[in-house]
């Protein structure tokens, strides 16, 4: 159990801290999702260099760019610790595919929303199972709909608590510690790909605009694919 004393805690902490009193508080049971963006590199950073007692993995839908595989095989080659890899269903992603078509997330939201629930949020669910902690590198100033997260809530719907470490962090904050830190990162982001997903449903942004408006650039939207939502 978390606490509202532990809860209040970890407010005050940095995030690497943070990270040191969930391992703390949980040696078993703690899992991080990582997208290989730089917040979550920041985080893989900090799980690894400390060897905390974090299980890291990421989803791989079957449309990322191929810098994604790249990253994974650096990291594991830098850390020694290898990043464990969740795939959608097969009979999910035939029935998508054969029914509606290759590209169907383009046609609407509600197909796009689908894709996202197989590709995404049904390996995110399977991942998630028997997990006490879910670590996120989610922050406030990314969009809207993260504006208000706290840094520790709970997850109602997963019966999990979901600990966001750089809730409070500027992009700023991500940059500079990855520069001190010298922590690998996917070459898309000098290409203007700040917020990557899925190849087809990511583009380059222009200066000033939201990093989110790169991701499902066609849909009037709130710019999420139902794994924080």
């Amino acid at each position: 159990m978390i606490s509202k004393e532990d809860a209040d805690i970890l407010k005050q902490l940095s995030a690497e801290d943070g990270l040191k009193l969930i391992s703390s508080k949980f040696p078993e049971g703690i899992v991080f999702s990582t997208s290989l963006g730089q917040e979550d590199q920041v985080i893989t950073d900090m799980i690894f260099t400390k060897r905390l007692p974090v299980k890291v993995f990421t989803l791989d839908t079957g449309r990322l760019f191929y810098e994604h595989y790249e990253l994974l095989s650096r990291n594991n080659s830098r850390y020694k610790i290898k990043t464990e890899v969740y795939f959608p269903e097969v009979a999910d992603v035939e029935k998508y595919v054969n029914e509606k078509g290759i590209n169907a997330f383009y046609h609407s939201v509600e197909n796009r929303k689908e894709c996202c629930r197989i590709r995404k949020v049904k390996p995110l669910n399977r991942a998630l199972e028997h997990a006490k902690v879910w670590i996120t590198g989610l922050r406030a100033e990314q969009s809207e709909n993260r504006e208000n997260m706290p840094v520790i809530e709970w997850d109602e719907s997963r019966q999990l608590y979901k600990y966001n470490p750089l809730i409070h962090w500027t992009y700023q904050d991500v940059l500079d510690y990855l520069e001190h830190n010298k922590v690998q990162e996917l070459s898309l982001h000098k290409r203007g790909f700040i917020s990557v997903g899925c190849q087809p449903c990511t583009r380059a942004t222009e200066k000033g605009e939201n990093p989110r408006a790169g991701r499902w650039w066609w849909e009037n939207s709130h710019k999420e694919c139902g794994l924080h939502t």
